[in-house]
């Protein structure tokens, strides 16, 4: 991607100054942050960030990286990440939710959903800890 081009977060700021900088190795200041940066990391098809920065005790969590790793790229291939809407943030000190609508489409087909996502921090970095999905489709 290039670092002219808007960031697939839908934060509107170029990529390079946006997300970039956490899909390189530095950490999200808060869960906002990490959250966008996972959408962007979908949307580019960056596996290895996504795995990274998934809590242990999430429910997909594996200590097997290779089968987990094609997951995410068949996925990220399969989708298109149109946008993401950011309905609500709640930040704290070491843990914390964001609600959010993520506009996706499968083989031209709506798979929008919403989610509360819930995040802790751990040694001073956030991680996605689990998730409740609302199928809320912008079409239903």
């Amino acid at each position: 991607m290039s670092k002219f081009e808007r960031c697939p977060c839908a934060s509107k700021a170029l990529y390079h100054k946006c997300c970039k900088p956490f899909h390189d190795g530095t950490p999200a200041a808060d869960a906002l942050s990490l959250m966008r940066s996972r959408f962007a990391a979908y949307a580019l098809g960056l596996a290895d960030y996504i795995i990274d920065t998934t809590h242990s005790e999430h429910p997909e969590f594996s200590k097997e990286r290779s089968n987990w790793k094609k997951s995410i790229e068949t996925f990220s291939r399969a989708t298109n990440f149109d946008h993401l809407t950011i309905e609500e943030f709640v930040d704290g000190d070491e843990t914390a939710t964001v609600t959010f609508t993520a506009h996706l489409r499968q083989g031209g087909n709506d798979a929008t959903f919403g989610e509360k996502s819930f995040f802790v921090k751990e040694n001073n970095r956030w991680f996605y800890k689990a998730g409740e999905v609302h199928c809320e489709k912008a079409n239903a």
